[in-house]
C-alpha cells in the first residue's frame, strides 16, 4: 500500500506503485523518463517534446490546456501527472474522474526537489531518484559559489508579445533569476505573469538586461528593437526558455547554461 500527499495536498493511495502514466506536463515527461520509467509512461502532450523520440512512441493526448480526455481514458492510465499552473483546475477535476490526478506545484528549487523525492517514493523509483537529487544538490551547490562573485543586474523577463507580458513574482522563473543574481524590475506585481506597458518600463524598474524567452513566444530581432527603445542602455538578449522555466532533471543542465549566459553579459 503507497499513500502519499501530491503538492497541493491531497492524499493519494495506491495498492501498488502506478504502472500506467499519463503525463500532462513537459518537464515532468522528461523527469519521468529519467527516472527510468519510459515503459510506464503511456500518453504525453504534443509540447513533450524531451526525450524526441516520444512523439513517435507515445500518445499524443491534446495540449496542456485542452487535453483529449477521451484519448486519455482509452489509454487506461493508473495515475496522470498534472500541474498546477499548466492545467486548470477543471481539466484536473474531470481527469479524476478517469484514475488519480497528481498535481505538481513548482515555485522554488526546494518544491522542485520534493517533487523528485515524491515521485522516486511513488513509482519505486527511490535509488534513481535520489542519484538525482544529489547530482542537482552539488550543481546548486557549486553554481552558488560560481555566483557570489557577481554582481546584481536589473532585469526584465519577457514570455510574450501581442500584448507584452513578463515573468513576475511567485514563478519558478522568478526563482531561478533570484539565484542567477538577476533583480527581476516585475516581482512586485500581484500577477505570476502580469500584462506590461512597455513604454513605462524605465520608470517602472529601467533594467539593464531585458530577457526574451525562447518559450512559448517567438521573439524575434524586431521585439527586441522595439523593446530596447523603451529603456535607457539596456542589452536585449535572447535565453533559452526551457533554461528558466522547466524543472525536474533539467535544473542540472541549466546550471551550466546559466555559467555560459554569465559569460557572455
Amino acid at each position: 500500500m503507497i499513500q502519499l500527499q501530491d503538492q497541493l495536498g491531497t492524499t493519494h493511495t495506491f495498492g501498488t506503485s502506478p504502472k500506467r502514466i499519463v503525463s500532462l506536463v513537459p518537464s515532468q515527461t522528461e523527469l519521468l523518463f529519467d527516472l527510468g520509467l519510459e515503459e510506464q509512461i503511456v500518453g504525453i502532450t504534443k509540447f513533450c517534446v524531451h526525450p524526441f523520440h516520444f512523439k513517435s512512441t507515445k500518445t499524443i493526448v491534446g495540449g496542456t490546456k485542452n487535453v483529449k480526455f477521451d484519448k486519455i481514458k482509452a489509454l487506461q492510465p493508473d495515475i496522470i501527472i498534472a500541474n498546477k499552473e499548466e492545467n486548470t483546475k477543471e481539466i484536473v477535476e474531470e481527469l479524476s474522474t478517469i484514475c488519480p490526478v497528481w498535481v505538481t506545484d513548482i515555485v522554488t528549487i526546494e518544491d522542485n526537489l520534493q517533487m523528485i523525492t515524491d515521485f522516486g517514493k511513488l513509482f519505486n523509483k527511490r535509488v534513481e531518484a535520489q542519484k538525482w537529487l544529489d547530482k542537482i544538490n552539488f550543481g546548486l551547490h557549486d553554481f552558488q559559489q560560481f555566483i557570489s562573485g557577481k554582481e546584481i543586474h536589473k532585469v526584465a523577463y519577457f514570455i510574450w508579445a501581442n500584448p507584452y507580458m513578463v515573468a513576475g513574482n511567485n514563478t519558478f522563473i522568478n526563482e531561478l533569476l533570484k539565484l542567477n543574481k538577476f533583480d527581476n524590475i516585475y516581482a512586485n506585481r500581484e500577477e505570476r505573469y502580469p500584462e506590461v506597458i512597455v513604454q513605462k518600463m524605465r520608470i517602472q524598474g529601467d533594467p539593464d538586461i531585458v530577457f526574451l524567452s525562447s518559450e512559448p513566444f517567438p521573439f524575434n530581432d524586431e521585439h527586441a528593437f522595439e523593446l530596447g527603445r523603451f529603456t535607457h542602455h539596456a542589452k536585449t538578449v535572447f535565453v533559452d526558455g526551457e533554461m528558466f522555466s522547466w524543472y525536474g532533471t533539467r535544473l542540472l543542465k541549466a546550471f551550466d547554461y546559466f555559467k555560459l549566459l554569465h559569460s557572455k553579459l
